[in-house]
């Protein structure tokens, strides 16, 4: 469309302003406005040549708005901006002290205190004749606390335990495993000692 044509529609002057395009063209709109004169034709057909002028005009002036600064304003900017002095960055006076260190851990206590924690767990699965689990918990135990004689020990009753009850399902063969891992983990225990030696005599009942 003509832009010049499209002003003079609006009944403005070449350059007028977004806002008196806006004024313009609701004032013309409540004078064609179909629903004003729904029976003239002639009107609607006004409204709608408005309708497209103004749409047009719109565009064009929001698009001048919006446009960027020329060259010469660039540079200017740059310019401006290089010759700003540096600024240091802000500091302050007072001195960062290092937190002081909190007490370590005492690795004993915390070792005790999962030792008798598992324990209970071993007791709870033997009890529940979870032997396996209780096997496979008292073995990391003691990988964990190798030199640790109660745990050794804890091991060894249970490797009997099982022993035992492989017995009863007549598993001769892994029963024989578990008596001698008993013997071979607390070989020191003589009460143990005498009950696994026991144990084999009925065992040796039992193969024949």
């Amino acid at each position: 469309m003509d832009l010049e044509k499209c002003y003079k529609l609006l009944g403005l002057k070449s350059g007028a302003s977004l806002a008196d395009i806006k004024a313009s063209y609701r004032r013309l709109a409540q004078q064609y406005h179909p629903d004003v004169n729904p029976h003239d034709i002639t009107t609607q057909d006004k409204f709608i040549v408005l309708t497209k002028a103004y749409k047009f005009l719109v565009t064009v002036v929001s698009a001048e708005d919006i446009s960027p600064p020329s060259s010469n304003a660039s540079k200017s900017g740059r310019n401006h901006i290089k010759s700003r002095p540096a600024q240091k960055p802000p500091t302050s006076s007072v001195r960062l002290e290092k937190p002081p260190r909190g007490k370590p851990p005492n690795i004993a206590e915390i070792e005790q205190r999962l030792k008798w924690k598992t324990y209970e767990q071993i007791q709870r699965f033997l009890k529940e004749k979870r032997f396996t689990q209780a096997i496979a918990l008292v073995e990391a135990l003691a990988a964990r606390l190798p030199t640790d004689k109660e745990v050794r020990q804890w091991q060894a009753v249970a490797y009997q335990i099982w022993g035992r009850v492989l017995m009863s399902q007549n598993q001769l063969l892994k029963a024989r495993i578990y008596l001698k891992k008993a013997l071979n983990t607390d070989h020191n225990n003589q009460t143990l000692w005498r009950e696994v030696l026991l144990d084999f005599q009925k065992l040796e009942q039992l193969c024949f």
